[in-house]
């Protein structure tokens, strides 16, 4: 993790440094990496990503057992932790160094496993209470030639990612619940109505 976290804030540095770039750099975030490259990479950085991949512990044991989500959240702690020592220096003086200034996010694949939606909502309400992460992007899984056989076959349809990306505005701006935009019997979003809507007719 430490050398391909090094590479990256490498290209950020020179990006900073070398080339005076004053624009916008979303930098990922290597989970595992050490807290001295994390928070060079936030100095560096205005928005750090430690993306999750898959919604479950059980799905990344599946599929990429190498990855645990408990380092992954381990790193969106301390990036969250950094960012709110750096605005809080910042309300002191104006000249504290920033930290992620626009905060981090996370993305998430759907669609590689069966998981439901009630579930990959649940992790989304967790991560964003926990790690005050801005936002989670999801991303329809794709199917490639030759791919693990572990994988489905058929790419979910385009509209559940987004259905999920219009939940996550009502859980995010509105105040809803994850559990309100599912039920044990429907755990996964309907296609044909927004949640907004399914959440009006059950009500």
């Amino acid at each position: 993790p430490d050398y391909t976290m090094e590479q990256l804030t490498e290209v950020a540095r020179r990006l900073r440094d070398e080339h005076k770039f004053n624009g916008y750099i979303h930098l990922k975030a290597i989970p595992g990496a050490s807290r001295e490259l994390l928070m060079l990479a936030g100095r560096l950085a205005d928005r750090l990503s430690a993306n999750v991949e898959l919604p479950t512990q059980a799905d990344l044991t599946s599929l990429a057992p190498e990855k645990k989500l408990v380092v992954i959240r381990s790193a969106m702690n301390e990036i969250r932790t950094k960012a709110e020592e750096a605005a809080s220096e910042a309300s002191k003086s104006k000249l504290a160094p920033k930290f992620a200034p626009a905060g981090q996010s996370t993305q998430m694949v759907i669609g590689a496993t069966p998981t439901s939606d009630a579930a990959i909502l649940n992790t989304a309400s967790s991560l964003y209470s926990e790690h005050r992460l801005r936002r989670i992007y999801y991303s329809a899984f794709s199917p490639f030639p030759r791919a693990d056989s572990r994988l489905p076959l058929q790419k979910p349809p385009l509209m559940r990612e987004h259905r999920l990306y219009e939940a996550d505005w009502l859980m995010r701006f509105y105040g809803f619940t994850a559990s309100e935009l599912t039920t044990a019997e429907e755990p996964n979003l309907d296609l044909a109505k927004d949640p907004k809507l399914t959440w009006a007719l059950r009500h």
